[in-house]
């Protein structure tokens, strides 16, 4: 017998209910008596230390309940996001802008996960060049992380993002303003230029929609990639992207 459903004989016969059809259960309920409640909460409390695996079982039901609905939410929100999901033209964008599918990075500079990224992400734009990659900062570890998203817009603006960009992710050490605005001339930014266009509005609201998106879409942490209807939440390998993108192309 299934522990649930042995749990339910256990607690009927403990209770002193008979079990009536039901079309008789209506009419003969009645309010449990002092003694009944304290043999149910006895019931209980026995098999539920006989059989801990029961609360096992049930949180991971639970558990695998919630991920699935979430998936549906998480799907349906990407269906109707879709435009600002890929379509914002104040983001930047690297790999080819009239690629053939389009993959969404939302990312952080001090993100280990995502420096482990940059060198695959590379990779894979120089072996295929049919791929439009399109970059949501999503500045969520400090301060410096912030910094460094509104410089790398406004990089953008010199036309030199993915230069900036790899040269932030390739910095292996503790990034500060410091370390940014010397980055930036290391690649040849203009730095009043940055600095003025970092200030900008725009700048400031390509930021704050990437992060409502990546709220509204259940991305909490960085890296995460968006490629076709799915989102691939941490750091995966060369080999998944690539399967994600012949799926995507074949969708």
């Amino acid at each position: 017998m299934k522990p649930h459903k042995a749990l339910i004989l256990a607690l009927t016969l403990a209770s002193g209910i008979a079990v009536y059809p039901a079309s008789q259960q209506a009419a003969a309920a009645e309010p449990f008596s002092p003694d009944q409640k304290s043999a149910l909460d006895t019931a209980i409390r026995d098999y539920i230390l006989a059989h801990p695996e029961v609360i096992v079982e049930s949180l991971n039901a639970m558990q695998a309940r919630q991920e699935i609905a979430e998936k549906e939410r998480q799907r349906a929100a990407l269906a109707h996001m879709q435009g600002q999901i890929t379509g914002n033209e104040n983001d930047p964008v690297i790999g080819n802008p009239d690629g053939d599918v389009t993959v969404v990075e939302f990312f952080d500079y001090q993100c280990g996960y995502c420096k482990r990224m940059i060198d695959p992400v590379m990779q894979l734009l120089k072996q295929d060049p049919n791929v439009r990659w399109v970059m949501k900062e999503f500045p969520i570890l400090g301060p410096a992380s912030v910094t460094a998203a509104h410089a790398s817009i406004a990089a953008d603006k010199q036309g030199a993002y993915s230069e900036f960009h790899v040269a932030l992710m390739k910095y292996r050490g503790r990034l500060s303003d410091a370390v940014v605005f010397q980055t930036a001339l290391e690649v040849g930014l203009d730095l009043d230029k940055l600095k003025a266009d970092m200030a900008s509005p725009e700048t400031g609201k390509t930021i704050r929609d990437a992060t409502v998106l990546a709220r509204t879409l259940g991305i909490n942490g960085t890296p995460a990639f968006v490629i076709g209807g799915e989102v691939l939440p941490g750091a995966v390998s060369l080999d998944t992207l690539v399967e994600q993108i012949e799926a995507a192309r074949k969708g």
